[in-house]
């Protein structure tokens, strides 16, 4: 979810990967390759054409040890040769295998797919959330695994073209295919597409129509308050009396479960994290995790998450339509997103731009993320990039993209590259909560950030958070917070993700148990999750230079519409003054505000 060819190509990178070796020739009879070696007679002829028939006789008598005896050079390369030739079909079998189970994997995904409706000339429609999908995506034929079949039959017979050019059999084209598959996957960020009809949409209590019930795993018959398990042993924790911890860790494991209820889960994961808390064992870094996890599999996941709550969409289109708003007339859009990861955002956005009347302007996006361990700290804001791209030149928006991936507090505003005439927004949506705050460093990286997001002097900043309470320099009010928070949200995911769903366990996994473990496990520098309630952000975002923009009251309308329709009953949607708050049974979990420069420069 690496070798990048370092030549620039419309200010991207791109994947490349070629070689050439020799091969042996084919057999074509036994399908096999062979090294021919060459007779003594043919050598002769070559040599000396004047040679006498008896010499040559001769040499047809000792044919058979010429390669063996008189030229041991030539076996020891026809032996390499061979050995090669069978390590080269291993490599083929594998190379099958894998393509396969990469297929059956696209395929179950992609066997959901209707024909694409027609496109409605309305721009604003293609951002409204009312025509936003309930599952799967458009625009990808069904593809059946006979035709996958068929695919890789065709792929094989093209591989032996090659080898009757003498070229060696090609990796590659089980990569290409993987990577049109992934293309055709990425229809599902589309999600202001029109809805579908004939398929399962989320009912009023937020299961799936036609999903299973299964029952959930029960390690014990007798109730038990998680909640108060899970503190006792926290204080034990703040008070380092191991063995009264330990005995409530093994209590609280004999009543939780990965893969059971809301509340099983909850106890399952916090406790590994208290547990991580002593034995120092927290070593994941800020989202290494999801360097690990492969781009269909985000994908897939996402897909779940914007059917079964509204919260990440709701944040995404009310972005958008205010974005669109601003550059109803602009030439030139450039767009700061700090905090682009994989750039799910944008897509609806170059969609509706594209039929902006008038035609598109030029879109400018600069995506900004926290750099990779390893040897390309870049390399996924790269691809963001290349995705990008592809859809704005499937819509036919003219594109240009730049990245930095560095500490956000590091960046100046000459690498950003403003330029006077565009229409500036920088947008940050769910990430400035990573970046430490004055309690790491006197001088607040988190300020930092927010006095450059000024300093571009932007037309309009979106901003988007976690409205967290668990941010509190002591362990045991800290932990509280965090605990109620986690366990609405999980309460969430139960109540509209079943349970035999696999992406429940990704999206769990990346809202939740990653901030968990990083705000209970960790402290100082190493505790890279630090949420702050909207009141907190607010001020923060005062103090940088900004004023506070009110929102369309349209955007709230179709929200508060969206919402009631077509998601569980128990999700919340309000405005207070210019935030706009999304909640579950009463809980504000995310906020979202636009505001603008005070004093415009």
């Amino acid at each position: 979810m690496d070798a990048i060819l370092q030549v620039p190509v419309d200010g991207f990178r791109f994947d490349n990967g070629s070689g050439s070796c020799c091969k042996p020739r084919n057999n074509l009879d036994s399908g096999t390759s062979r090294f021919t070696c060459f007779k003594e007679s043919e050598s002769q002829n070559l040599s000396s054409p004047t040679e006498s028939t008896e010499s040559q006789n001769r040499s047809s008598q000792t044919e058979s040890t010429v390669c063996s005896t008189n030229h041991p050079v030539l076996k020891y390369i026809n032996d390499m040769l061979m050995e090669e030739d069978i390590e080269e079909q291993s490599c083929m079998l594998e190379d099958s295998l894998a393509l396969q189970a990469a297929e059956r994997s696209f395929f179950e995904v992609l066997q959901e797919d209707q024909k694409p409706s027609d496109q409605d000339d309305s721009s604003l429609e293609n951002l409204s959330p009312l025509h936003q999908p309930t599952s799967g995506f458009t625009g990808s034929p069904e593809i059946t695994s006979e035709e996958s079949t068929r695919r890789y039959h065709r792929l094989r017979d093209d591989e032996e073209e090659d080898d009757l050019q003498g070229g060696r059999k090609s990796k590659l084209p089980a990569i290409s295919v993987v990577d049109e598959l992934a293309e055709k996957l990425e229809e599902v960020l589309l999600v202001c597409q029109k809805k579908d009809h004939g398929e399962a949409t989320p009912n009023k209590t937020g299961r799936a129509k036609g999903s299973l019930n299964r029952s959930k795993p029960q390690k014990s018959d007798q109730p038990v308050d998680m909640r108060n398990l899970l503190m006792q042993c926290a204080q034990a924790v703040a008070s380092f009396d191991q063995s009264r911890a330990f005995e409530k860790l093994k209590e609280i494991r004999e009543h939780s479960s990965s893969h059971g209820d809301a509340t099983q889960r909850l106890g399952y994961h916090l406790a590994n994290a208290l547990e991580a808390r002593i034995t120092g064992t927290m070593k994941t870094p800020a989202f290494d995790v999801l360097s690990r996890t492969s781009m269909v599999d985000i994908l897939k996941a996402y897909k779940e998450f914007v059917q079964a709550c509204p919260t990440l969409a709701m944040c995404y289109y009310t972005a958008n339509r205010s974005i669109f708003e601003l550059a109803s007339k602009a030439t030139a859009l450039h767009i700061v997103d700090f905090g682009i990861l994989y750039g799910f955002q944008w897509p609806c956005l170059i969609q509706a731009l594209s039929a902006r009347p008038g035609g598109p302007p030029k879109l400018r996006v600069t995506g900004i993320e926290l750099p990779q361990p390893g040897f390309r700290p870049s390399e996924r804001v790269e691809e963001t990039g290349r995705r990008l791209k592809r859809f704005c030149d499937k819509f036919s928006v003219p594109f240009e993209y730049n990245f930095i991936a560095k500490a956000w507090d590091t960046i100046t505003l000459d690498e950003l590259v403003i330029n006077s005439g565009e229409t500036t927004v920088v947008n940050c949506i769910l990430r400035l909560q990573y970046t430490p705050d004055e309690t790491v460093s006197l001088n607040s990286p988190r300020d930092t950030a927010l006095k450059l997001f000024r300093d571009i002097n932007p037309d309009l900043f979106v901003f988007a958070e976690i409205n967290g309470t668990y941010n509190s320099p002591f362990f045991l009010t800290r932990f509280r917070e965090a605990m109620f928070h986690c366990s609405s949200l999980f309460d969430m995911f139960e109540s509209n993700i079943s349970e035999e769903n696999d992406c429940r366990t990704l999206v769990e996994r990346e809202l939740i148990i990653k901030d968990a473990m990083s705000v209970i496990a960790c402290e100082g520098a190493e505790r890279f999750a630090r949420p702050e309630t909207y009141k907190q952000w607010q001020v923060r975002i005062l103090r940088a230079g900004f004023r506070p923009a009110k929102l369309n009251k349209q955007i709230m309308k179709e929200g508060k519409e969206l919402v009631r329709d077509r998601y569980h009953k128990d999700f919340v949607i309000d405005n207070d003054n210019h935030w706009m708050f999304q909640g579950w049974k009463g809980r504000v979990l995310y906020a979202l505000s636009c505001w603008k420069p005070a004093k415009k420069q």
